[in-house]
């Protein structure tokens, strides 16, 4: 099995055959409550959350975007009882951020319309990368961070502000840190109109400002339901290692025709348990680069001498 591909298959199966503390960052977004026809598929949660922990290495992170279907009047919750099993497993919910939606699709007349869903960001303790993106505009661009006022402690003594002390010429910047409600474009017909084949697209610049968030250039970035491959996609472009799983045919596909027609690189699709020469039950697990356009057909490198290969890759990319 190679890196910069998608592998046809179960993906609780699938990542039965990756090593421990193999992915930096993992964005992803499940089919969820049925809410769109996924081909007839469903996936075992419980076990993909299990593995997904294994996986993923110490500090790395799980962005999984999800929202909840109402259901004899009710809203099921799914998101919620997702996020909770996560954390039982051993992740720690570093941000419960929101992903408000451009537009929204047939509304409610007794309630009010539904926008957004959620943006789960999870981690294998401590976040090992943090890129926060600064686009927030600042009002008070250019000003003195530090005023020349004091604080007034509990015990009614006052003191200087700390801000004051450290800096005094401090002035805020033009752009601060963006806040963790995320207003982007849905996808449309203006976009890549490859991924619109896909019934349950998420937005390109979602995907690509969580791979800058939590990744940095050379990082493994992971996605279990690859769907359109829009995970894939931006991970190339921001000169990332990308790996994904997709259990339809008919989406991996997809994926082969919209990577290819955006990407000077490659990517080959392997169903299930045919890894293209590779002996099965002894799967090997190699970098594949961007810029060849052709794979060799005669690696018969061993699953333990691949493994660290690509562990001594993911250290100096």
């Amino acid at each position: 099995m190679e890196v910069n591909k998608v592998y046809q298959g179960d993906s609780s199966e699938m990542m039965k055959k990756l090593p421990d503390n193999f992915i930096d960052l993992t964005v992803t977004s499940p089919p969820y409550d049925n809410l769109r026809d996924y081909n007839g598929f469903k996936f075992d949660f419980e076990t993909i959350a299990k593995e997904l922990f294994r996986i993923t290495k110490e500090g790395g992170v799980v962005v999984w975007v999800v929202g909840d279907s109402v259901v004899n009047g009710s809203e099921t919750t799914t998101s919620f009882k997702q996020a909770i099993l996560f954390t039982e497993v051993g992740f720690n919910l570093h941000d419960t951020m929101i992903y408000e939606k451009s537009g929204f699709p047939f509304p409610m007349s007794n309630r009010y319309y539904q926008a957004f869903e959620y943006m789960f960001v999870f981690s294998k303790g401590k976040p090992k990368t943090v890129n926060l993106i600064e686009d927030r505009k600042n009002n008070y661009a250019g000003q003195k961070v530090a005023r020349n006022h004091a604080l007034r402690m509990k015990d009614g003594s006052v003191i200087q502000n700390s801000a004051n002390k450290l800096d005094k010429n401090r002035k805020v910047k033009p752009y601060g840190v963006r806040l963790n409600i995320w207003r982007i474009t849905n996808s449309s017909s203006k976009g890549d109109k490859i991924a619109l084949q896909h019934p349950a697209t998420f937005p390109e610049q979602l995907a690509k400002d969580h791979i800058i968030s939590w990744s940095n250039k050379g990082d493994l970035v992971f996605d279990p339901f690859a769907g359109s491959g829009t995970t894939l996609k931006m991970a190339m472009l921001n000169n990332r290692n990308y790996l994904g799983f997709e259990i339809s045919a008919e989406y991996c596909n997809l994926i082969n025709k919209r990577i290819g027609s955006n990407l000077s690189g490659f990517i080959r699709t392997s169903p299930e348990g045919d890894f293209s020469n590779e002996k099965e039950h002894n799967i090997g697990l190699k970098e594949s680069s961007h810029e060849d356009s052709q794979i060799s057909s005669n690696d018969e490198t061993s699953l333990n001498n691949n493994i660290q290969r690509l562990h001594n890759i993911s250290q100096f990319v």
